[in-house]
């Protein structure tokens, strides 16, 4: 009979433990909380200082009443979940579910699921950190009232099921506001000039690129600018001005954080922020290896850290040298510097093994695991290893009054790069620069001009999404990927190929949290609050006290809104459609996806219809309405009423007007109206 009970998160944790502690252990996973605040109410008692009302997660007594019975048989109690707040709170209500006391029970950590490890922990099992529950139950609580108290606002105002997030609001509005920003966006000419050289000796041509004029960067804005630099250019000998020749380091990377490695996987696997953090998930927990077992192949995944523990530091040196070299070891400490809000709890992501090569382990992988545990293992080598260096050449050059430059660049030394590369920088080698020195003469061989426009800001990826959380400090590594799940479960935006869009019902809930809950969506506001609970976990701030602080300012909002809605009479608008099965005059109605018509006659008549709303101007092609139409994923467009037998769309509102200069159709572009022909580049004031 076991006499020690480990009661950890999850099935497959528990099924690698149980290999390493041997008979006098019985291993047992929680599946997750055991206990949270109730669904059906608030769960927080407002008038008696805040106190959360726990209750048993339905579903979850049967397990309880089996791990009260492994409690009594056991004689000590290890509560392993993981090394996080989450993880602790977890601990914590599993010790008042099971009514475990100091004595016999104990709070283990490991941030990797190795034999070692594991064994360790057990040796320095300690107390419950009641200043990482606090902080888990502060976020459990704010996050609760958000939820609870703005959600039915929203519905009442929008009149469907919609809900608010402390965070995920903020993601939305950085969202809409990069829509707003592309949508404003006027693009302004420019043009560029690159000259083909002939150099003695080489086979190759020297292209150059137009600097400037008087060493200071000059940007050619239109073609009459072109042609008179072309113009001067042409008339006169081309000079090597200066030659410069330098090495330039490409340091290493440092070892994946949660938030760096959702970002990676983004852009070089395609992978989502909740299938990286899944996936990373097996890994760490542990996944059976052909003459191994089952092994924790990765470390703790929800870090904001890149500290290392000094053996594994050690054991990477090691191997770097007897495989590549001692000249691809880093002579440097690979770790930096804590930021502001990193907690420093865990190391960076690595694995478990350095050893344990990708190729060796393929075959006991899935595909995509495999490929994760490849990049993870490849960031964390890399970090250990030398910088590549790079050998520059910059070369200005002069012609017309005007200069012109040319940089190449060639690998030198590849270091760490000869196993990892992130794929921003290539070496751009020029060979003809080998064969110049300074005030030689060169003529032109060809020259290539190109119209350019200015390009609006990039729409949000997940990974620049994610980044973007991350430097604004709102949210944790672990909110990431739940965030933006959440707000693309809910409609609010849409993702195509990589990009995020704001759909229609989106923009409609955006602009009701900027109206009556700017705080909410402040960004820096919500930054703060990560700070503060972040204090509490380091038990410099009591959390109670943030909560009663936010909690008199959220109420007023809501009692505002609530207010303002009262006088508002929300009735079903009547289209100008009729129900060709009854009869009857179609209303406009809100679903899940936006408008659409229905019968009021349900629920005798069921009938419904795409709502097609008319903006009130002709389609530029056939002249008939236009309406306002949605992609399949819900981005809004502007398209014929005629469609498919008429295929014009635009992404931006069309003004009805058409171009004094070209005669294209003009578009709306912020508070201002231009031609739809970046080319034409007309601007005029919107008459709005």
């Amino acid at each position: 009979m076991a006499k020690n009970l480990v009661i950890v998160e999850s099935p497959s944790k528990a099924t690698t433990i149980k290999k390493f502690l041997g008979s006098t252990y019985e291993v047992i996973a929680s599946n997750g909380h055991v206990r949270d605040l109730p669904k059906s109410q608030l769960g927080i008692d407002i008038e008696n200082d805040f106190e959360p009302k726990y209750i048993t997660i339905r579903g979850k007594g049967e397990l309880l009443a089996k791990l009260r019975k492994e409690v009594k048989k056991a004689d000590k109690v290890y509560l392993a979940t993981d090394p996080d707040r989450e993880g602790e709170a977890i601990s914590w209500h599993l010790s008042k579910a099971l009514k475990l006391d100091d004595k016999n029970a104990k709070r283990i950590t490991f941030n990797e699921i190795t034999k070692n490890a594991v064994k360790q922990s057990i040796k320095q099992a300690r107390k419950i950190d009641m200043d990482l529950v606090d902080a888990q139950q502060a976020r459990r609580v704010l996050d609760r009232m958000v939820g609870y108290q703005i959600s039915p606002v929203l519905w009442a105002k929008v009149k469907r099921g919609l809900s608010a997030g402390r965070v995920q609001s903020v993601a939305l509005r950085l969202i809409c506001d990069r829509e707003a920003a592309i949508e404003a966006f006027i693009p302004k000419e420019y043009w560029s000039l690159d000259v083909l050289l002939d150099v003695p000796g080489s086979k190759k041509p020297l292209k150059a690129q137009f600097y400037g004029k008087d060493s200071k960067k000059l940007t050619i804005e239109n073609e009459t600018q072109l042609n008179e630099i072309v113009k001067a250019v042409e008339s006169d000998k081309f000079v090597v001005k200066e030659l410069a020749h330098k090495e330039r380091k490409k340091k290493a990377p440092m070892p994946f954080t949660t938030s760096t490695l959702q970002q990676e996987a983004a852009n070089q696997l395609n992978f989502s922020t909740q299938k990286t953090m899944r996936i990373a998930q097996q890994l760490y927990e542990g996944v059976s290896i052909e003459g191994e077992g089952t092994i924790g192949l990765i470390t703790y995944l929800r870090t904001d850290s890149t500290r290392i523990a000094a053996e594994a530091d050690t054991a990477a040196r090691a191997y770097i040298e007897k495989t590549y070299g001692e000249k691809y070891l880093t002579q440097a400490k690979k770790e930096e510097a804590a930021k502001g809000h990193i907690q420093d709890a865990h190391e960076g992501i690595r694995p478990t093994d350095i050893t344990r090569e990708p190729v060796r382990v393929k075959e006991s992988l899935s595909r995509d695991q495999f490929r994760l545990y490849q990049l993870i293992w490849r960031r964390f080598t890399a970090s250990r290893m030398a910088d590549a260096v790079y050998m520059m050449n910059h070369v200005q050059l002069e012609a017309g009054g005007y200069e012109f430059s040319a940089v190449s660049s060639k690998l030198s030394f590849d270091g760490f790069m000869s196993i990892y590369n992130d794929g921003e920088e290539k070496a751009a080698s020029a060979p003809a620069v080998d064969h110049l020195s300074e005030g030689m003469e060169l003529s032109v061989s060809e020259k290539e001009t190109q119209q350019h426009f200015t390009q609006p800001p990039a729409h949000f990826t997940e990974a620049t999404l994610v980044r973007m959380l991350e430097e604004k400090g709102i949210g944790r590594p672990s909110t990431y990927a739940p965030t933006i799940t959440t707000i693309l479960a809910r409609h609010y935006i849409t993702k195509e190929k990589k990009n995020l869009y704001v759909t229609e019902l989106g923009q409609v809930v955006n602009n009701i949290m900027m109206k009556s809950f700017p705080i909410i969506v402040d960004a820096e506001f919500t930054a703060n609050m990560e700070s503060l609970l972040d204090m509490v976990g380091e038990g410099m701030v009591e959390w109670k006290s943030i909560v009663r602080n936010f909690y008199p300012d959220l109420h007023e909002a809501v009692e505002a809104a609530n207010r303002e809605l009262e006088s508002v009479k929300i009735e079903d608008q009547l289209s100008d459609e009729f129900c060709e099965l009854c009869g009857r005059q179609m209303v406009i109605k809100y679903g899940p996806h936006g408008k659409f018509l229905a019968c009021p006659g349900f629920p005798d008549c069921r009938n419904t219809k795409p709502y097609l709303e008319k903006i009130g101007v002709a389609c530029p092609k056939c002249g008939k309405d236009l309406v306002i139409r949605k992609t399949k994923k819900g981005r809004v467009y502007y398209g014929c009423e005629g469609a498919p037998d008429c295929d014009f769309m635009s992404w931006n509102r069309p003004t009805g007007h058409n171009c004094p200069k070209c005669g294209s159709y003009m578009i709306k572009k912020g508070n201002r109206e231009c031609c739809s022909d970046a080319a034409c580049g007309y601007i005029a004031k919107s008459e709005e």
